[in-house]
């Protein structure tokens, strides 16, 4: 059994929800990746979700682009994403760690040695946005090969038909996009994400995660009442963000992700 699924097997068993924070790897500065991993693991992380830094994120708002431009500047890469996770690892062998990206740069490494390369780091599983589950068996055969988990999105408007096309090439869990855009948009409906969510099980057994417009503890204990776990990007990015941009160090930039994801874990907590 995977780390992914021995981790939400754990939870399930607690009665408690998957905390997921996304971060890009290199944003707010090279150094503080692998602290910052560690430290928001501190703060209630269940899963982390690194971002491989691309010059076109397409999913991505505002908040989240510039990270990748700041990522990108800052020497960012795949390589060294991977390396990210191969320094974790050092301490840390039992956190899930999922990197999330696009196409362009693993299909330049090459999927074999993609699989090999990301395996042998620690990664557990990819998400790929912009690989259709009808062009994913190749690169799926490979990541199969290792032992890693496939993570695949289901958005407001996907039909129940091409759920189960995605379901079928899923693994690990699925990540329901809440909201119609891009990370960070939009007003959450709690509602719809509940019928959704109802539609989503009715195809899958595996665990399902909510992510895109959860900015705080209320809007995470909310959606965590009908999912397995939630994700949150933006509103972490955007505290280092703010923090640097008021003169704070890369430790307080670190600090207040931390700070902000701590909140957030205890207001899922609240549930139980």
């Amino acid at each position: 059994m995977s780390r992914i699924a021995n981790r939400f097997k754990a939870l399930n068993e607690q009665g408690r929800k998957a905390l997921i924070p996304y971060i890009v790897a290199g944003d707010p500065g090279m150094d503080a990746t692998v602290p910052l991993m560690h430290r928001l693991v501190g703060a209630g992380a269940d899963i982390l979700e690194l971002g491989i830094a691309f010059s076109d994120p397409m999913a991505e708002g505002p908040v989240i682009q510039l990270a990748h431009e700041r990522a990108l500047a800052n020497g960012a890469s795949l390589k060294r994403a991977l390396e990210f996770v191969r320094q974790f690892r050092e301490r840390d062998q039992e956190t899930p760690v999922l990197l999330m990206g696009y196409a362009n740069p693993v299909e330049r490494m090459g999927y074999v040695q993609f699989a090999d390369a990301a395996s042998a780091a620690g990664v557990d599983a990819l998400l790929t946005v912009d690989i259709p589950p009808e062009e994913v068996a190749q690169l799926n055969a490979e990541l199969h090969r290792v032992g890693m988990d496939n993570i695949f999105l289901i958005a407001p408007n996907t039909p129940e038909p091409r759920i189960d096309r995605i379901v079928e090439q899923a693994s690990g869990f699925i990540y329901y996009v809440s909201l119609k855009g891009v990370t960070g948009a939009g007003h959450l409906d709690i509602v719809e994400v509940a019928e959704r969510a109802r539609t989503i099980r009715q195809h899958t057994n595996l665990p399902l995660a909510v992510g895109f417009g959860i900015k705080d503890a209320e809007s995470a204990r909310a959606v965590a009442g009908e999912a397995d776990g939630v994700v949150v990007g933006s509103a972490l990015i955007n505290a280092m963000a703010a923090t640097i941009e008021q003169g704070g160090t890369l430790d307080a930039a670190m600090e207040a992700a931390a700070s902000l994801l701590g909140e957030i874990r205890r207001g899922i907590d609240t549930l139980h």
